[in-house]
């Protein structure tokens, strides 16, 4: 597996460790099997860089099903989660998710106890999800719009690779400059170095620089990836003086590489500082054993070299990092302990050579560094950031294409109000096929009936209390009596909602005279309910009727507080956007144009 990814593995930059693989033997239900583990830092493109080399490995080796995951668990599953089937949860999820023979699968509950493990386990075992995999594996190949969410961020590899990359001029000790055209790598370990530096690391910097004094610099291209030159970039660093590393004025052409070389180099020597100063010839090589010699054969016959001939320049570059990848990733020894960074630096500065006379022709005619300019990044370049991770479209800047259908708003509240909710929250929704939530009259009918339709005795009681409480007249007794009379009587459901109905229409009439009934839009053609407080003064009765006959309109009305609180939120987040987008509904900016207050009010 190495081999046939050593080209693509050897010039890589990794920004904390790479990608390892390792016989791992069985234990308990897990079979023997080839695993690793990588701590990728603060690059999430290192994740999903070995996210494609599972999947391709999976591709190229079709008898291996491979499962990842990370600190979140199953994070494919997060990065799908808008399209995953309701049944599957992070409890259930655990031996379903696979990559086989180069596809996404999704190993299914079990339908039937006859089927291949008890119901009553939450996940299957590995040997049983293997087994499944490898007879019916067709039939548990993941949806296309999962395995589209997954595959969008893997997209673009192999080629991704370089676009990733940053190449910027470093004015570097010559030191550096040699260690670093035998092990690229290290330019990620010298990075962290100097971005997570404490004050203990800096104790090394504040005197003339042991390893990599300031005298003997020279101009070159290094080559990091985006990550890496970014953190280098952004931290604001002064040196001090009596390190010998001095800057020029920001005004200088060459400061930020001035710069660059400055930060690069106080990482290379705080690494070394945390040297344990062990002998080179105490460190086994791993270059002269027989694995090695296994490992340079096999790639020879991949044709890795692409017919270089040995010796020239390419071949040896080629060479370095074959040796680099081996050394990171194939001859890591199990028992003993890792070879420090810093270790490793000083042992390629004593068998490197260094010629300043030639690092110095070299620096005469380099290549031009890469444009930074995407480290800025503008407003509108990260909402369409957003949109894209979002798989949504930004609304158009067009006017006459902004104009919203506020049916649409209104339509899409409704939507929301009627699906269900419980304590995970509510269901947004997304399609407009699916089926609506139902209502059952007889059955609302029959638990009303048994809410309030309860004994004369209970209703009696309750008349009681109050009438000990606000200690009514004998007038008022007779008609409580003559009222008990009544409720004596069975009183149908259907006979219950009719009394209810007049109940709240005549809640309805007296609402209609106060303030809060004056509040609301009326379905009155060109009328609000605002006209019929003129109509107050021609007695109670004739306000009533009109508003019997003028009907509340709810549509006009939430589409109005929707507005309104959209207009609150001042351009910011809040309760109002955030269901509407959901939903797909962008309303437009709210930004009032000269004569808009004019056509509002007509």
């Amino acid at each position: 597996v190495l081999v046939r990814f050593a080209p693509l593995l050897a010039a890589y930059v990794w920004q904390r460790q790479p990608f390892r693989l390792r016989y791992v033997p069985r234990r308990g239900e897990t079979p023997a099997h080839i695993g690793g583990t990588t701590v990728f830092g603060d690059n999430v493109e290192d994740e999903w860089f070995i996210v494609y080399l599972v999947r391709e490995i999976t591709r190229e080796f079709p008898g291996l099903a491979a499962r990842i995951d990370d600190n979140d668990g199953e994070f494919l599953l997060i990065e799908a989660a808008d399209f995953l089937p309701k049944w599957l949860n992070p409890e259930n999820s655990e031996n379903r998710v696979f990559f086989y023979k180069g596809e996404l699968h999704i190993i299914p509950l079990s339908e039937t106890p006859e089927q291949d493990w008890d119901l009553s386990a939450a996940c299957p075992t590995i040997p049983q999800a293997l087994a499944l995999l490898s007879t019916r594996s067709e039939e548990f190949l993941a949806a296309e719009p999962i395995r589209a969410a997954v595959y969008k961020r893997i997209d673009g590899y192999p080629e991704k690779i370089q676009a990733s990359l940053h190449r910027a001029h470093c004015y570097l000790p010559a030191g550096i400059l040699a260690v670093l055209r035998q092990r690229p790598s290290l330019v990620a370990a010298a990075v962290q170095a100097f971005y997570l530096r404490d004050p203990a690391d800096l104790q090394a910097c504040r005197r003339p620089f042991r390893t990599f004094p300031a005298d003997q610099r020279v101009m070159t291209l290094v080559t990091f990836t985006r990550c890496l030159y970014a953190q280098l970039v952004q931290q604001k660093f002064v040196p001090d003086r009596r390190s010998g590393y001095t800057l020029p004025t920001p005004s200088h052409p060459q400061y930020r590489a001035y710069e660059l070389g400055m930060k690069l180099a106080h990482g290379f020597e705080i690494l070394c500082s945390k040297s344990n100063k062990v002998a080179p010839d105490a460190k086994r090589s791993v270059l002269n054993g027989p694995l090695w010699e296994r490992f340079l054969r096999s790639l020879k016959e991949k044709d890795y070299f692409k017919g270089e001939m040995e010796g020239s320049a390419k071949y040896l570059e080629l060479l370095h990092m074959a040796e680099d990848h081996f050394q990171q990733s194939v001859a890591v020894p199990e028992s003993s302990v890792e070879v420090s960074p810093g270790d490793e630096i000083l042992t390629l500065l004593q068998t490197a050579s260094i010629d300043l006379k030639e690092f110095e022709r070299e620096a005469a005619c380099l290549p031009p560094e890469d444009d930074d300019s995407w480290l800025d990044i503008t407003p509108e370049a990260l909402d369409q950031m957003l949109k894209e991770a979002r798989n949504e479209s930004l609304p158009s800047t067009n006017e006459e294409e902004q104009k919203n259908d506020l049916e649409t708003v209104a339509e899409s509240m409704k939507a929301f109000v009627s699906k269900v909710s419980t304590h995970e929250g509510a269901e947004m929704p997304w399609s407009s096929d699916e089926s609506h939530v139902t209502f059952d009259v007889d059955s609302f009918t029959k638990a009303l009936d048994r809410i309030l339709g309860a004994d004369s005795e209970e209703l009696d009681s309750d008349d009681v209390d109050e009438e000990e409480e606000f200690d009514f007249s004998d007038g008022d007794d007779e008609d409580l009596d003559a009222g008990n009379q009544r409720q004596e009587q069975k009183v149908s459901p259907k006979e219950l909602v009719g009394s209810l109905k007049s109940y709240m229409d005549e809640m309805d009439r007296e609402l209609a005279l106060t303030n809060v009934g004056k509040s609301f839009t009326t379905q009155k053609k060109g009328a609000s309910s605002v006209e019929a407080a003129t109509s107050e003064s021609a007695g109670p009765d004739s306000g009533a009727e009109d508003a019997e006959l003028a009907p509340v309109d709810v549509d006009m009305n939430l589409v109005a507080n929707l507005l309104e609180s959209y207009s609150a939120q001042a351009g910011l987040a809040g309760p109002t956007s955030n269901i509407l987008q959901s939903m797909g509904v962008y309303l437009p900016e709210n930004i009032d144009l000269t004569g808009s207050s004019s056509q509002a009010t007509q």
